[in-house]
C-alpha cells in the first residue's frame, strides 16, 4: 500500500474511516479514539503526500484522494464502511458519497465545503510551500485552526499539532493544494444520495458555517449541525464532536445493513 494506515477498536465491529485535514496527520483523531473504538473497528490513514504515505509519480487530485479511500477498503476486503473526514478529509467524503455510495453505510464531514477557498490561493500557497518549505504556512495555522480562546487555554493541544504541520513534507502539502485548487463538488450535491452528517464550526473562517448550510441544501439526505469551534472542531469539541458523530452513524445502522 502506498497509504499509511492504522487500526483501532474490535475486530468484528463495524468499520469507521477517519480522514485528517490538510497539513495533519491520524494523530489529530486522538480524542475521538477512545470513544468511537467502543462502536467501530476505527481505520485511521495519511493522505496522500502526509506521514509516510507517498505523493505517487501522478497528480494528486481529490479523486485520486478518494481512490485511496477505496484501494484501502479493498486492501482490507471490507465490502461497507461508515466515514468521518474533516476539511480536505470532508471533501474526499463528500465525493466518495457520489461515486462510490455503495461502499458507505453513513458519513460525516466535518468542517468542509463543495468548494473551499479560490484556485490562485492554492496555486500561490503550493507555490509558497515549494519555495520557502512549511513554516510560513505553520505561523498562521494556529488562527485558523482555533478560536483565540482555545489557543490560549489549551497550548498543549494546539502546538503538537502546529509541530505536525510544520513536519508535514512540503512536496505532500503543494500537492494537495494542487488538488484542492481543482476539486468543486457544488454541482454534484443532489447526486450524493448517502445519509450525511455536516459538522460546522461557528467560528470558522476557512469553511464557514454557509459553506455547510449550502451542502445540506443540495445534498439530498444531509443533516446539518454547529459547535463552537474553529476549524478543527473535533479537536476543540471532543466530546460533543464524538457524542454527535456515534448517534449519527449508529442510528438506523441495522436497517441499512440489510438494505
Amino acid at each position: 500500500m502506498e497509504i499509511e494506515f492504522r487500526l483501532d477498536g474490535p475486530e468484528g465491529a463495524p468499520l469507521l474511516v477517519l480522514s485528517n485535514s490538510l497539513g495533519t496527520t491520524w494523530a489529530m483523531w486522538q480524542a475521538q479514539i477512545p470513544a468511537l473504538t467502543q462502536h467501530f473497528r476505527v481505520l485511521r490513514y495519511n493522505t496522500r503526500g502526509h506521514g509516510r504515505s507517498a505523493v505517487g509519480q501522478q497528480p494528486v487530485t481529490l479523486e485520486r484522494l478518494g481512490q485511496d479511500v477505496i484501494a484501502l477498503l479493498d486492501h482490507l476486503d471490507v465490502e461497507r464502511a461508515c466515514f468521518c473526514g474533516i476539511s480536505l478529509g470532508g471533501m474526499t467524503g463528500m465525493w466518495l458519497n457520489r461515486h462510490a455510495p455503495e461502499r458507505f453505510q453513513r458519513i460525516v464531514v466535518a468542517n468542509t465545503a463543495a468548494r473551499i477557498g479560490q484556485e490562485a490561493g492554492w496555486r500561490d500557497r503550493a507555490a509558497t510551500v515549494r519555495e520557502q518549505g512549511m513554516d510560513p504556512v505553520a505561523q498562521s495555522a494556529a488562527d485558523r485552526w482555533f478560536t483565540p480562546a482555545f489557543r490560549q487555554n489549551n497550548p498543549e493541544v494546539v502546538y503538537p499539532l502546529i509541530e505536525q504541520l510544520a513536519a508535514t513534507p512540503a512536496e505532500g502539502y503543494a500537492a494537495c493544494c494542487d488538488a484542492l485548487a481543482m476539486a468543486d463538488l457544488r454541482d454534484e450535491l443532489t447526486q450524493m444520495p448517502r445519509p450525511m452528517l455536516v459538522i460546522a464550526g461557528e467560528s470558522d473562517p476557512v469553511t464557514t458555517s454557509r459553506d455547510a448550510e449550502a451542502i445540506v441544501v443540495d445534498a439530498p439526505h444531509a443533516h446539518y449541525l454547529v459547535l463552537p469551534a474553529s476549524h478543527l472542531s473535533n479537536v476543540a469539541c471532543a466530546a460533543a464532536f464524538n457524542q454527535h458523530v456515534i448517534t449519527f452513524l449508529t442510528a438506523g445502522a441495522e436497517h441499512e445493513l440489510n438494505h
